[in-house]
């Protein structure tokens, strides 16, 4: 069933929050300091470069967020394939598309992927292909769909209806911007993406002052994408950064914060798509290098449940199933060079992913073995962080005093640079693949240096052992990241944490 909120008035001036904010100098002489919900200009003498990308974030300031009573997870849904997705059609706001038999069966197996949890309440956006998607994924529970008019995907104004190229040919320039420039795109009169980023902090409003601890939200890929920016204190120019598939999973976690305010946030999934999440590009632009962190599976030091920077140890029997588990989902890529961490666990980790990429190549009867380059090394390595255990709990390194976070950072630092460079080495070569194997630690905090952020993000992201998230680099390995997804599990099977399971206070897990 559906409830409706009422359509709010519209927002005549975006506000004001506390959020990160970087400088960037625009192509008009003012410098453009940028942030999640406007775009302040002021007198500047200097002139140059033009294009606004992601540049680094320099400080963290905790968002304006209603505070929860208790732990809250929220669950983003993507709707399904729509029939204007088929025909590369822009939808924005409007309303005439429907989901394709694939979008319905996208959302089947959404439904049977979300099939054990007991969501408190779904709210969905007004708009017919994320309506359907909500009532196929909710299935027989007896709770209203509450639909959000806020939820609905980004306004596009005179663009929507249009066909890509056509969007080209009649607007010239101004397609150009969206797709180069799009937190300062305009149309119409309005800036879309800094509208988004409004609605997002709107709907975040809502979501967290219901009553319930267990959350569906049914949207759409762009509003998908402003509400996980927005929720961890990223701006518009993180827009195309954070993938969202067609019923492509996210998840957020929500923890009272002990001083009143804001809750913690948690990023601990992004983009878990019903298919294989190594077929497709990113987000319609091609690339040509692909980066792969794989966190190893579980190792003798998780026995107490708990992960820690112990002395190394090999992988226990679930560790072992976990690194099969992630060779097998690799095998739709070609992946060429691995690289690891000196660990046990890595190691083997590493080994099994060549093994199984080297045989997949040889099953013809006059195949040629094809050779996988993988190198075990030490600046991937974290023996030099200080000894701590912490619980496997979303945003784990949040707990970690002031000296460990510090030296993870720094060890994250080394290891990225090392992984970009390793990465370069056979960068003339077509869709290149790399692979790094390494302690889950590490890779948060790597995905902390891909995304140009700084140490006080590492609280914000979370990594599952046998998890895989994917980065790709459109404008190669001087540009930004684009998440593909983060803390992808779906391949391990019965041998994974079930998405929507809180891991938050969890004794027994």
């Amino acid at each position: 069933m559906l409830s409706s909120a009422p359509a709010p008035a519209p927002v005549s001036n975006l506000f004001r929050r506390r959020i990160p904010r970087f400088r960037e100098l625009g192509t008009s002489g003012v410098d453009v300091i940028l942030c999640s919900s406007r775009v302040q200009e002021k007198d500047s003498p200097s002139s140059g470069s033009s294009g606004v990308g992601v540049g680094l974030v320099t400080s963290w300031e905790s968002i304006s967020l209603p505070p929860v009573k208790s732990a809250k997870r929220v669950v983003l849904v993507r709707h399904g394939q729509s029939t204007w997705n088929a025909e590369g059609r822009i939808q924005g706001s409007s309303d005439f598309s429907v989901l394709t038999d694939k979008g319905e069966s996208q959302a089947e197996t959404s439904r049977q992927m979300l099939l054990g949890d007991s969501f408190d309440v779904c709210f969905s956006s007004p708009l017919s292909r994320s309506k359907r998607t909500a009532e196929i994924i909710w299935g027989t529970r007896n709770e209203e769909i509450i639909t959000d008019f806020n939820l609905r995907e980004i306004d596009l104004y005179s663009f929507q209806g249009l066909l890509k190229n056509e969007g080209k040919a009649r607007y010239g320039a101004a397609y150009r911007q969206w797709q180069a420039d799009a937190p300062n795109f305009c149309i119409d009169g309005h800036y879309p993406v800094r509208e988004l980023w409004t609605r997002a902090r709107l709907c975040w409003s809502r979501i967290l002052s219901h009553e319930s601890q267990s959350v569906l939200v049914v949207a759409h890929n762009a509003v998908n994408q402003a509400l996980v920016a927005t929720a961890i204190g990223l701006g518009t120019e993180y827009f195309r950064i954070l993938l969202q598939s067609n019923c492509g999973v996210s998840v957020l976690d929500f923890t009272p914060n002990p001083e009143g305010s804001s809750p913690q946030i948690c990023l601990n999934r992004l983009n878990q798509t019903p298919s294989s999440p190594v077929t497709g590009g990113s987000g319609g632009r091609k690339t040509n290098l692909r980066i792969i962190l794989v966190s190893h599976g579980f190792s003798m030091n998780n026995i107490d449940s708990t992960n820690s920077f112990a002395k190394d140890s090999q992988l226990n029997v679930l560790g072992v199933i976990q690194a099969q588990k992630i060779a097998e989902l690799l095998l739709d890529e070609k992946v060429k060079t691995i690289i690891s961490s000196t660990t046990a666990a890595s190691i083997k980790t590493a080994n099994t992913i060549s093994k199984v990429q080297e045989a997949a190549d040889c099953l013809g009867a006059d195949c040629v073995p094809r050779y996988v380059e993988t190198k075990h090394l030490s600046e991937l390595d974290v023996s030099n962080i200080p000894q701590r255990s912490q619980p496997l709990c979303s945003g784990w390194l949040r707990g970690y005093d002031e000296e460990t976070t510090g030296a993870i950072w720094n060890q994250s630092e080394i290891a990225w640079k090392c992984l970009l460079n390793q990465a370069s080495e056979v960068s003339e070569q077509e869709n290149v693949v790399v692979a790094a194997v390494a302690h889950p630690y590490l890779h948060i905090a790597m995905l902390g240096q891909s995304l140009k952020l700084t140490k006080e993000w590492l609280g914000c992201f979370h990594l599952d052992p046998g998890s895989i998230s994917i980065l790709d680099f459109p404008d190669g390995s001087d540009g930004p990241a684009v998440a593909r997804c983060i803390n992808y599990t779906a391949h391990l099977g019965r041998w994974s944490i079930p998405i929507t399971r809180s891991t938050i206070d969890d004794e027994n897990f």
